[in-house]
């Protein structure tokens, strides 16, 4: 039985303040990746801040109640998370998940519509070329984010996995299968 009630939303309910592609809020971030993000409060939250610290929690759904645009860029992040994890889970040092992640960094990023993108209908597919690459863009930067700070959390200090994050590797989340690479 999945319990939907259960599943941790984004605080970022306000739509109208944030300018959006493809139906996806470009929210603020905490960054200095270039793109086309806002800049958010250093010492706020922000939707990766979010979806790092719900991960755990969030993976073991199947479905999500969807309860604002943001809850989307929530599940696109969750899906990311597992990517990356399932990328680290081989590397037994931090210099190595941080090559594997640099890899995963240099992929390609699909958007609504294109093949690879993991889940069609969570978002729009773009009216134009400018939109998918503000999109495109957009969700390299957030990627390239919640990788870096991803990285924190799943190694320690001394550069060894932690395996309380790492174990959330073999995960699905929302049935999604993770591609291996």
């Amino acid at each position: 039985m999945v319990y939907n009630d259960m599943v941790y939303h984004s605080s970022f309910v306000n739509e109208e303040t944030f300018t959006k592609a493809c139906g996806c809020p470009l929210l603020p971030l905490k960054s200095h990746i270039k793109g086309p993000a806002p800049i958010a409060e250093q010492d706020g939250t922000d939707i990766v801040d979010e979806a790092i610290s719900f991960f755990r929690a969030n993976v073991f759904f199947r479905n999500f109640d969807i309860k604002s645009s943001a809850d989307k860029l929530l599940i696109y992040l969750t899906f990311y998370i597992n990517v990356a994890l399932k990328r680290l889970e081989g590397c037994r040092t931090l210099a190595g998940g941080t090559k594997a992640i640099i890899n995963l960094g240099l992929e390609d990023v699909p958007v609504p519509g294109e093949t690879g993108f993991p889940f069609g209908g969570l978002f729009a597919r773009p009216f134009s070329k400018q939109e998918a690459e503000l999109l495109r863009n957009y969700l390299k930067q957030i990627r390239e984010e919640a990788s870096g700070r991803l990285l924190s959390v799943a190694y320690r200090p001394n550069g060894t996995p932690n395996k309380w994050w790492m174990a959330f590797a073999k995960r699905k989340f929302m049935n999604v299968i993770v591609p291996n690479s």
